[in-house]
């Protein structure tokens, strides 16, 4: 796809050239997000980061990655803190915002949603996650720090065997990367989860037209024995209507260190998409891995930053640019 002025708004839209140019570009961007590199190439470009559903890094990262770039921020949270809690509609909050911007970041808890809005804005739309749809980025994310972690090991993406567990049927990460991973070849997904939160037909339906191959079950001890990446989701209890149906699932599928070192392969890389529930009634990713070094969840959320200034440089289309008005960090970084 043709990223220059596009809107963002499901992994459908990428081929397999379209994500190694994202990832060519991020690679590039390395420098600015270790703060390395200073540039201002977006100076005078203003983002509105518009969440309407709890985030943490999705909003903060898109943030950050434009701020990087040299644009400004504006941020809302919440739909209290707008007028469509006085019922204006999304169309016309659209034609509002995209009067003030140059481009638009939204996340909300309906799926479609945010193509509705786009469906109305002057500008440039990027999918945050909507509802239990999908979400774009964090499945570039999650490929992108997928090849990272086996290229690392002397393996590609073709030939990945990976395992998916948790909440498959609210969990739009799991829902979009499903979908990317049908642009490789030899791909074997086994699906672990409960028997009522496996994943969509629809989205198995996906498979179909790909050589991606798929197993399900709902024990985690043998889903996770074969497999090159443990990709681990929480519960998705705000998709839930019943909050006592949803804590009938917590606790089921957790990962510790005993079960990590009795059943993986060596060097079997922990993904998870965050936030991990924490809670001693979930816990699906135990601290007892945090020394862990194939617990790859910090270098997955420091890939977000490249992915989303990939993103921003692309459809705005400066990614040839960024040298223009670039300087040496100034003040002291560690990154």
């Amino acid at each position: 796809m043709e990223l220059l002025g596009n809107h963002i708004l499901s992994i459908d839209q990428f081929e397999r050239p379209d994500i190694e140019k994202i990832f060519s570009t991020s690679d590039l961007l390395l420098p600015y997000a270790k703060r390395e590199r200073i540039t201002r190439v977006l100076k005078g470009a203003i983002l509105s980061n518009m969440f309407f559903e709890p985030s943490t890094r999705t909003r903060i990262s898109f943030g950050s990655a434009f701020n990087i770039l040299g644009g400004e921020v504006r941020e809302t949270t919440g739909i209290e803190a707008t007028s469509l809690a006085k019922g204006e509609s999304l169309y016309d909050t659209s034609r509002v915002l995209s009067g003030y911007s140059d481009i638009i970041v939204m996340r909300h808890h309906e799926a479609g949603s945010v193509n509705e809005f786009a469906e109305a804005s002057r500008v440039p739309v990027i999918n945050g996650g909507d509802g239990d749809n999908e979400h774009p980025s964090q499945a570039l994310l999650d490929l992108y720090t997928i090849e990272k972690e086996l290229k690392s090991k002397n393996k590609t993406i073709d030939g990945l065997r990976i395992a998916l567990i948790g909440d498959l049927k609210n969990g739009r990460a799991v829902h979009s990367l499903c979908k990317v991973l049908c642009l490789f070849d030899n791909v074997t997904i086994n699906l672990i989860s409960p028997e009522k939160l496996g994943l969509p037909s629809s989205i198995k339906d996906s498979f179909d037209d790909s050589s991606v191959k798929f197993h399900e079950t709902n024990d985690i001890k043998k889903g996770i024995s074969d497999v090159d990446i443990i990709y681990m989701t929480r519960i998705q209890e705000e998709r839930f209507s019943d909050k006592a149906e949803s804590s009938k699932y917590k606790g089921l599928m957790s990962l510790n260190q005993d079960i990590y070192t009795k059943n993986c392969e060596p060097n079997t890389i922990i993904m998870h998409p965050l936030p991990r529930d924490s809670r001693p009634d979930a816990n699906e990713l135990d601290p007892d891995l945090n020394q862990n070094p194939n617990l790859a969840i910090y270098r997955q959320t420091d890939n977000g930053l490249l992915i989303r200034m990939a993103l921003f440089a692309l459809v705005l289309g400066i990614e040839s640019k960024l040298e223009d008005s670039a300087s040496d960090v100034i003040w002291y970084s560690n990154k």
